[in-house]
């Protein structure tokens, strides 16, 4: 069969997926063969359109966690490794199960019931993964954010949610040292008075070694097990029966004009939008053994931990994957016959850039698929991956975003892959790139558009009963069409796709979505600043540097230490994925007439475009200070 007939055939499955999408989700329900305790009355009303947010498979009753636990046997579960230990630490499914049982009987203890919150401010580890599923089986609503947040961005988010119960620990470890958390969890666990326990891991020290007593309502994790338990008797592991539509996940948008909303995710929308991404599209099964690096506090978190309900394995890796060397993944590969590996794109062109030739130096004879997400993969990386990591391999660019904890467009294991393309748009998932006047275009430059409904949409927003932030925030540019805030071409000839970077104000260095305005609150407390201004800068290749202009206070003077100790305030803060590329000044910044800082116009100037209408900015020879800027050209 031809290439161009590869992509007829899935061209033509695509728009069937679409144009009949309550069928195609029945027989992802029925192929992926979700357990259930009854059945549902209806996959979706087809009369009612995106924006107005249908319900799926109302009627029926299951649980995520019952369908991530379906195999109780003594294959491996979960890897678990992490910078600086040498063991890495496993559970079989068996075992998994057992520890959820025990997780959910001391929540319940505790007073845990459906609908409470339950959070982690947590590294990427098995505790993890038990302590959600503990809260899923019961139908508690899990949330979790990484270590590296600081106080702010932890408050910022958890105050809205307000959780009953937290998980965290007493330090981390991240490129070769080792950061005391104990100090930045007392801080957030004054800053949530709800909290009824909580939780301390001993992941870095030792139990007799830590001092716990600074934290409130605090417990060891083995104080809170035993709770759990009589005796050496693992409790009845149950689940409660909950709607499809029920809350399993909230996560978080960046924040850009102030708090992070809250979007709620479905149990019954998560798994099926997984289930048909990791098993019709990723081809995977129970031999596959998956590692994605992530934290806790990304999405791709929650992707992989769905590859449970297929009965793969999944690896845990948290620390940096440069330290102690490059090779620490391959290394991971190898040792564990890991069949497919997660990544952003930024981490493999730092391995090119680091000369790092895993072919030479690698068995990688287990590996049959490479996925990379968070910003656009450029065409070197393809010719990278083929040419220094390994030849026979699906490499997969994947996008898709917090907002629906899944996919758009993404891998196709029957496919083939184009340099520079995300293979395809995903089945069921009615994307489209529509220009200004809102016609699909295809070939061209347009906003990725959705203009059909999918189970794995936020159900709602968190605190927004009237659906005002969340109508706003997808619905606003289009009438009745999801607008994801992305621009996007969509090849012709091969379906593919490239992503072509955000189309609003929200930075995205690397994948890690936040807001100016997160920056902004921790910038403006510097008596030195008068009034900032954060954007992103992109390269050729699409990928996404912030700047970070600073306008100074009468009398105050930039320098090299002022800029140190703005980084470490957004660091300790917020995260050091937060801090800005470059710090720079400049004499005045742009607004609105009706007062609104201008941050979109500066990015455009950035990007070579020139602003020729001013009419509406209170100050607009500001704009011309951004023109031209040396230390802002050429590449990078």
């Amino acid at each position: 069969m031809t290439l161009s007939r590869f992509a007829e055939c899935y061209n033509d499955l695509f728009r069937w997926s679409i144009e009949n999408y309550a069928e195609f989700w029945e027989e992802v329900w029925i192929f992926c063969d979700i357990l259930h305790s009854k059945i549902y009355d209806q996959v979706v009303d087809v009369s009612k359109n995106i924006a107005e947010i249908p319900q799926w498979f109302q009627g029926c009753r299951m649980n995520y966690a019952e369908n991530m636990l379906r195999y109780r046997d003594d294959r491996v579960a979960i890897y678990a490794a992490a910078e600086g230990r040498e063991e890495v630490e496993k559970r079989t499914f068996r075992e998994l199960a057992d520890n959820v049982a025990v997780y959910a009987a001391a929540m319940k203890k505790m007073g845990v019931k459906k609908g409470d919150r339950v959070v982690g401010y947590i590294p990427n580890c098995c505790v993890t993964i038990e302590a959600m599923l503990g809260a899923a089986s019961i139908g508690a609503v899990w949330s979790s954010t990484s270590p590296d947040f600081g106080v702010t961005g932890v408050l910022d988010r958890f105050t809205q949610i307000q959780p009953k119960l937290i998980f965290s620990v007493d330090a981390v470890r991240y490129n070769g040292k080792q950061h005391a958390h104990l100090d930045k969890l007392q801080k957030v666990v004054e800053g949530l008075p709800e909290l009824e326990k909580v939780v301390i891991i001993p992941y870095v020290n030792k139990k007799e070694d830590i001092d716990k007593s600074s934290i409130p309502k605090s417990l060891f994790l083995d104080e809170f097990l035993a709770s759990g338990k009589d005796g050496d008797v693992v409790p009845p592991l149950e689940f409660a029966p909950l709607p499809f539509n029920h809350p399993l996940y909230i996560m978080y948008s960046s924040g850009t004009t102030g708090p992070p909303k809250c979007m709620v995710h479905s149990a019954g929308g998560t798994l099926i939008q997984h289930l048909k991404e990791h098993v019709i599209h990723g081809n995977m099964d129970r031999d596959d053994i998956m590692l994605y690096y992530t934290t806790a506090g990304w999405m791709m978190w929650n992707w992989l931990v769905s590859c449970l309900a297929v009965g793969a394995a999944v690896v845990l890796y948290d620390g940096s994957p440069l330290v102690p060397t490059p090779n620490i993944l391959w290394d991971l590969v190898d040792k564990i016959g890991i069949t497919m590996l997660g990544t952003g794109a930024k981490w493999l062109t730092v391995l090119e850039e680091k000369g790092v030739h895993p072919a030479l130096t690698h068995d990688l004879s287990s590996l049959h698929t490479i996925l990379s997400t968070g910003s656009p993969l450029k065409p070197q990386s393809f010719e990278y991956v083929y040419s220094k990591i390994k030849k026979d391999l699906l490499l997969g660019s994947i996008t898709g975003g917090t907002d629906i904890i899944s996919l758009f467009a993404g891998h196709n294991c029957s496919a083939p892959v184009y340099k520079g393309e995300i293979q395809c748009r995903c089945l069921g998932m009615a994307v489209e790139s529509w220009d200004e006047e809102g016609q699909a275009v295809l070939g061209e430059s347009g906003e990725l558009v959705c203009t059909k409904p999918f189970p794995s949409m936020p159900t709602v927003f968190w605190n927004d009963p009237e659906g005002f932030k969340y109508k706003k925030a997808y619905f606003a540019k289009f009438q009745g069409v999801w607008a994801h805030g992305d621009f996007c071409e969509i090849n012709p000839k091969t379906g593919g796709v490239v992503m072509l970077g955000r189309s609003d104000g929200t930075l995205n260095p690397n994948g890690v979505r936040f807001g100016s305005a997160e920056i902004y609150n921790v910038v403006e407390e510097f008596p030195e600043i008068q009034d900032s201004l954060c954007v992103p800068q992109r390269n050729k290749y699409h990928e996404e540097r912030v700047i970070l202009f600073l306008k100074m206070s009468a009398g105050a003077a930039m320098s090299q230490e002022l800029q140190k100790r703005i980084r470490a305030a957004i660091r300790t803060q917020l995260s050091a994925r937060h801090v800005p590329a470059i710090i720079m000044e400049t004499k005045d910044i742009p607004y609105t007439i009706s007062g609104k800082k201008v941050e979109v116009a500066v990015k455009r100037i950035l990007a070579g475009e020139d602003i020729q209408q001013r009419g509406a900015y209170s100050n607009p020879e500001s704009l011309d200070l951004y023109y031209h800027i040396p230390e802002l050209q050429g590449s990078w």
